[in-house]
């Protein structure tokens, strides 16, 4: 999102979204606002999808947010053209996000929303996830900039198609812990 996404003012989710809404509307911290968001959403984690779900997002949410502090001041603009870096982008965030899926973690936010309604439904996680931020995405270009919303949806399914890519992949959960868990 860093490098990809965050230059061209791609919005990569619904809980930014939010953000971006309440911030234009009452002039609420983009943080306040991100963390009561994850705050509320790790405890229906919690609730609705497990201790080990709710500790793999804390977990996800503190990295995210620990690795986009420590690029952002790296990054001074766009590093190709918006359908370049909007391709490239949304296809890492739609791995990235199907890789914790997959392991029973998110990356916090809508994304915990998701996995929830998919879990109650049955539906697919990236369709589920793509038709609840595109529209909190479409609200946020209806009420603040209306220009970037064409590029986000587009993330967005981008994203979702990723996601459901590697939800399809028929590969054993262990070896995903293999690969992506810290070694002891």
């Amino acid at each position: 999102m860093t490098f990809f996404l965050f230059p061209h003012h791609i919005s990569s989710g619904g809980a930014a979204g939010i953000g971006i809404i309440l911030n234009y509307l009452f002039h609420t911290p983009y943080a306040a606002t991100l963390w009561t968001l994850n705050a509320v959403m790790i405890a229906a984690a919690l609730k609705w999808l497990g201790k080990s779900s709710a500790a793999g997002t804390m977990f996800c949410v503190s990295v995210a947010s620990l690795t986009i502090h420590f690029f952002s001041p790296f990054v001074k603009g766009p590093l190709g053209s918006v359908i370049f870096d909007l391709g490239i982008g949304a296809v890492m965030v739609g791995i990235g996000l199907g890789i914790l899926f997959r392991l029973g973690a998110s990356s916090g936010g809508m994304d915990i929303l998701a996995l929830i309604i998919s879990k109650w439904k049955g539906w697919k996680t990236g369709r589920t996830l793509f038709y609840i931020n595109s529209s909190i995405l479409l609200l946020t270009g209806l009420i603040v900039d209306i220009r970037t919303i064409f590029y986000a949806v587009v993330c967005q399914w981008i994203a979702s198609r990723a996601i459901d890519w590697i939800g399809s992949i028929s590969i054993e959960k262990q070896v995903f812990v293999r690969l992506f868990a810290p070694h002891k």
